[in-house]
């Protein structure tokens, strides 16, 4: 049975560190492409084209290894880094706006028994799981009566009243024991100073895991800038790079590579904060 037992151990270990290998596959693709040569990546691509016939090829370490791709994008592409600040713009605005509206209403649907509370938060979860098709119209005539089309405000207006983030912050909330919420009413707590050195401490981990999530979707967002935004200037870089051209490869290779850090950076700065979150929003209510 010992024998067996460390078999199945070590057939699970390979399986699973070649599935991670696997899925690190698109990663380790950008790093090689980045520091490849244009002469090579010529040559690996020009399939892609209609100039030349065949298949795509790939070698995980170029003949000639690179860094003139980003030295291109970094010291002579200024606008890269317009696309670049815009992404940083929406998400930091997103973010900061989701935690001042999320953080409230979630508190409010956990520990306030008001009336129709339940329907409402069932609306809620409706609005949350339909996706952006369905309501672009509707958004597109609010957002260009109030004249916010071609600006980054139609982007983070709509995504600042997201519900998922009441959703998850409003799970974190329900796990605080109600004990502790009366024992603090009985000392002559306000519901103000309840909520900030009761709720909001013991709800870290929901509510920054609701940052994380929000961070890595805001980040990469493409249907609603394609849709409200028309002047490429105020684009973010989840739509600057499908823009640019088969010619420029090694440009597109570093232009994701430095969009790829800090969504890697924030993960790994919440990994275990996400974790957290997570698990209580399997808390039943």
């Amino acid at each position: 049975m010992a024998v067996w037992k460390r078999i199945r151990r070590a057939a699970l270990f390979v399986f699973l560190t070649a599935l991670g290998i696997f899925f690190c596959t698109p990663v380790l693709f950008l790093l090689t492409g980045s520091v490849t040569s244009r002469y090579e990546l010529n040559q690996y691509l020009a399939p892609l084209s209609d100039a030349a016939k065949g298949f795509v090829y790939w070698k995980w370490m170029p003949d000639y290894p690179t860094f003139s791709h980003y030295e291109n994008v970094l010291l002579f592409t200024p606008q890269f880094y317009v696309v670049f600040w815009n992404s940083v713009k929406i998400t930091a605005l997103i973010l900061a706006g989701q935690l001042l509206a999320a953080v409230p209403a979630a508190w409010a649907f956990a520990v306030y028994p008001f009336p129709c509370r339940r329907l409402l938060f069932t609306v809620y979860l409706v609005l949350m799981l339909m996706p952006f098709q369905v309501t672009m119209l509707s958004s597109y005539l609010v957002l260009n009566g109030l004249h916010l089309m071609n600006t980054h405000g139609a982007v983070i207006l709509p995504a600042v009243f997201s519900t998922f983030p009441v959703f998850l912050i409003y799970r974190s909330f329900c796990g605080i024991p109600k004990e502790l919420l009366e024992a603090a009413r009985v000392d002559g707590a306000g519901e103000w100073q309840i909520f900030r050195r009761v709720g909001i401490p013991l709800a870290s981990g929901g509510i920054l895991s609701s940052a994380v999530l929000g961070f890595l979707e805001c980040w990469n967002l493409i249907e609603q800038p394609l849709a409200f935004l028309k002047d490429q200037s105020l684009w973010p870089l989840s739509l600057y790079l499908p823009e640019i051209s088969l010619d420029q490869a090694g440009y597109a290779f570093v232009a994701s590579v430095i969009t790829l850090i800090p969504a890697l950076f924030v993960f790994l700065l919440g990994r275990d904060y996400l974790e957290r979150g997570i698990a209580a929003s399997a808390l039943k209510e």
